[in-house]
């Protein structure tokens, strides 16, 4: 085998495996201990592995150093998305014509989007996907804030006070967030917390947006306490003592059925 082949070969092996002992390579490779050493050196060299005592590793990629702690919006967008599909639609109908609204950068809040494309209001949101939507496919008015794209996400946030967010007030802010319980709405960043609160701070009514999987989720930020929501909007999952928490914290809890079931319901 030529070197470029088995080079390739050998990082091949690495995806696989993980990493690899010169040995176990030496077998799977079919050449000598010394030929695999020149190849796992060469290969260190430029950056494509990473070299262990006795064998190799494969090179795990960075982090993006402007990524956001937590989950990814893309990797969180189809879990329990008929759930969070009828929230979101329970949501929209909460909306009247020429209201201002706040919409935060959640995956719950996005699927907003398709039941608010008939809507005629004026929407200040951090989720560049959801702006994009709606201004392709609606004609409600959109306002986003600066500051930087955080792409895994799905959030525009800035690290100022001074941004366009101070200057817009609304009835109803709908958010989505990470986790729940008894101290508050929960969220993993500390910049995503900063950007949340100052949203908040601009919206009368605070209606939060989660399927009931939130609720066993812990984090280590409190962006609100729960005397600031009042609706919290979930599925028909959700147990008896998390709707017991909230509504004895004043909140006014309403539960529906995932899209299938309702959709099902009505055909009988």
């Amino acid at each position: 085998m030529i070197n470029p082949n088995r080079r390739k070969r050998l990082l091949g092996l690495l995806s696989e495996h993980a990493g690899a002992s010169v040995e176990q390579l030496c077998q799977w490779l079919n050449a000598s201990a010394a030929t695999v050493r020149r190849d796992i050196a060469w290969l260190a060299e430029r950056n494509m592995l990473t070299r262990t005592r006795g064998g190799a590793e494969r090179l795990e990629p960075k982090r993006n150093t402007f990524a956001l702690s937590g989950e990814s919006f893309q990797a969180n967008l189809d879990r329990n998305r008929p759930q969070k599909q009828a929230i979101a639609r329970y949501a929209a109908d909460m909306c009247d014509n020429g209201e201002t609204i706040i919409i935060n950068g959640g995956t719950t809040t996005f699927m907003m989007a398709e039941f608010l494309a008939h809507k005629r209001l004026k929407i200040l949101t951090n989720s560049f996907l959801m702006a994009e939507r709606l201004l392709t496919t609606s004609e409600n008015q959109i306002i986003v804030p600066g500051g930087q794209v955080y792409r895994e996400q799905n959030v525009i946030l800035s690290p100022f006070d001074n941004d366009i967010t101070q200057h817009h007030y609304a009835g109803k802010m709908f958010m989505g967030v990470y986790g729940l319980s008894m101290l508050g709405l929960m969220e993993v960043d500390p910049l995503l917390i900063q950007a949340e609160k100052r949203l908040l701070s601009q919206a009368e009514q605070l209606i939060v947006l989660v399927d009931s999987s939130k609720f066993s989720r812990k984090a280590g930020l409190i962006l609100c306490g729960l005397n600031r929501v009042s609706c919290l909007i979930t599925d028909t999952g959700v147990a008896d003592g998390a709707v017991q928490m909230m509504e004895q914290a004043g909140v006014k809890v309403v539960t529906v059925a995932p899209v299938q079931e309702r959709e099902l319901a009505l055909q009988d």
